[in-house]
């Protein structure tokens, strides 16, 4: 599928297959950090892939939490977070500070790109009737330019043409970024199976 050649129908379809993973991931952060987190209306971005390593806070270092979709639609889940953002999480969630991430807090960042994925992929599989399951997180500190660029390459994503479903996390009355960042990269070949699924292709 080229991905500029997708109609209106087809990325809406998609953005609701994002808003519905994306608000169960959202209600599972909820729970976990006991506080309510609110989310932005997923975004379906078809870019130039060279255009990954220089879009606007691609240079900020961060922390991303990465598990691959294993079954019927292969493809890899992303959680960004700014460096702050991740040690305000181990901190709630272990009430210990720290300056630089340690196994107990790389442990803590694995399970809730873990809840969260789960979460967002079940979702997904009770919406399409698809069979979808994670693979075990890997936490990753780096640039984000060069987090997302992995994360295409591991998706079989680098053609001139590359897409993702991304959703922002907010908290405070949606006026505060958690600085979370969440995106869903399919696999070549995962996107068709999903329209197909919803009757549209």
């Amino acid at each position: 599928m080229k991905y500029l050649e997708m109609t209106p129908m087809q990325l809406d379809a998609l953005r609701e297959v994002g808003n519905i993973g994306a608000g169960n991931a959202a209600t599972a952060m909820s729970q976990l950090l006991n506080k309510k987190i609110d989310m932005t209306v997923p975004a379906v971005n078809i870019l130039p892939f060279n255009d990954v390593f220089s879009d606007e806070g691609t240079e900020n270092v961060v922390i991303g939490v990465m598990v691959r979709v294993l079954g019927d639609i292969p493809g890899n889940i992303l959680f960004v977070m700014e460096k702050e953002t991740a040690f305000d999480i181990i901190k709630m969630l272990t009430g210990i500070e720290e300056e630089q991430l340690s196994e107990m807090g790389n442990s803590v960042l694995c399970e809730i790109g873990n809840i969260i994925a789960t979460s967002y992929m079940n979702a997904i599989a009770k919406f399409t009737n698809l069979v979808i399951t994670p693979s075990v997180p890997a936490v990753t500190y780096d640039m984000m330019g060069a987090i997302l660029s992995t994360t295409f390459i591991e998706s079989g994503q680098f053609d001139e043409q590359v897409l993702d479903i991304e959703t922002r996390f907010l908290q405070n009355n949606k006026t505060e970024e958690i600085g979370g960042h969440f995106y869903y990269v399919p696999m070549p070949g995962s996107l068709e199976k999903i329209l197909n699924i919803l009757g549209i292709n």
